[in-house]
């Protein structure tokens, strides 16, 4: 079997910058109206989202372990501080230019729902400027919170989600060291589905599934799909057949046979992309032809945009919808309507999406490497754990 351990993942750029995309055009469809199955379901791409960043966590845990090993705390450290400039700087940012924006933004919100014959959102959600609501986001702990897991203009009831995976992600790399990874995610799994099943039983609904437990099987798909990539003895089919099973888990999100199936073909196709030295024929020649495709300089680019344009789009999307509604009205097919807004939203998203990442997200990401060199530099106690056999 071929070794694919120091190999390197030619297809995550790419499927970064599918799931920015797909979010993107997600929303323009629902925002303009035209049905397209699959396209116009925005949450299936953040749900590939989710899975990248469990194969990420992972793959770079394990690039890092021999010069940073995970027993130490001070590694821990060290990972949250690099994962809160990685995602922080870009967000307070974009949080304050949502709020200040936030009666225009529910204004052309209020046209879109109208001329579709839909409940007007909760103004809330666009209107709450208040300290409450601002300092659970500074601090990311708005997603652990019903009444404030949905209360921005932003698409960021997910960053709260990352962050709470991030919080627990030491906690499970240690439990995997311990129990090995099949074990580990059946009884991470496991806990997840009693949190869920016990918020049922109390009632307690969240408006997105911005709570660990709803979304940690997603994660747990891509972090499977890491643990193969660093063994000496891979077990893929394995593997795979326990991200197919957590996948189809009946939670965290709309389900239906629909979403089931194309959460399947995700799982499958990320499987592929990453492990194609591992499947035989034409199945490998095509995975590898597509994973190499993903890895050029276009989808490199998007890749490293993508979290600028998943932060960003609806703050454009929304007052250009607006107005192509209040000018057009029913004078534009659907798919007209669509392709304008399109063609309009994309391109300034993504120049908007080019400045910020290189005037604050590059930045950002250089504070944090030098706050991990300056204050990093002390090790701490190691935890001695027993890897599983």
């Amino acid at each position: 079997m071929t070794d694919i351990r120091s190999s390197r993942i030619e297809c995550l750029d790419g499927l970064r910058a599918l799931a920015a995309i797909w979010v993107l055009v997600g929303h323009c469809l629902l925002l303009t109206g035209w049905s397209v199955p699959i396209l116009g379901e925005p949450d299936l791409g953040v749900d590939l989202f989710i899975m990248l960043s469990g194969f990420l966590m992972v793959f770079h845990y394990n690039l890092r372990q021999d010069k940073e090993p995970w027993q130490r705390p001070a590694t821990w450290l060290k990972f949250w501080t690099r994962r809160y400039f990685r995602i922080a700087p870009l967000f307070y940012v974009m949080l304050f230019v949502a709020l200040a924006l936030g009666p225009y933004l529910y204004d052309c919100r209020t046209v879109i729902d109208d001329f579709l014959l839909r409940s007007h959102q909760a103004p809330e959600r666009y209107l709450d400027s208040g300290v409450k609501n601002i300092v659970a986001h500074l601090l990311f702990l708005f997603g652990l919170v019903p009444n404030l897991a949905y209360r921005t203009p932003l698409p960021d009831w997910s960053l709260g989600l990352e962050m709470q995976f991030y919080a627990v992600f030491p906690a499970v790399m240690l439990l995997v060291r311990w129990l090995g990874w099949e074990r580990s995610a059946v009884l991470v799994a496991a806990a997840g589905c009693a949190i869920v099943f016990a918020m049922g039983r109390l009632s307690v609904h969240f408006p997105m599934p911005s709570f660990l437990p709803l979304k940690m099987q997603i994660f747990l798909c891509g972090m499977l799909l890491a643990g193969v990539v660093h063994q000496s003895r891979p077990r893929p089919i394995l593997y795979l057949a326990l991200a197919l099973l957590l996948a189809a888990l009946p939670f965290g999100g709309g389900y239906g046979l629909g979403k089931l199936l194309v959460r399947e073909a995700l799982v499958a196709g990320f499987f592929a992309l990453v492990l194609y030295r591992m499947l035989p024929g034409a199945a490998g020649t095509l995975a590898r032809a597509i994973a190499t495709t993903l890895s050029n300089r276009f989808f490199h680019l998007m890749g490293e945009l993508s979290f600028s344009i998943y932060l960003i789009h609806l703050l454009v999307l929304q007052p250009v919808a607006a107005f192509v509604i209040d000018q057009y009205g029913h004078g534009l097919a659907a798919p007209l309507r669509f392709a304008i807004v399109v063609a309009v939203v994309l391109p300034t998203v993504t120049l908007l999406s080019w400045i910020t990442y290189n005037l604050i997200e590059v930045p950002g990401q250089k504070a944090g490497r030098f706050v991990v060199r300056r204050f990093g530099r002390r090790t701490g106690p190691v935890l001695k754990t027993t890897p599983a056999e």
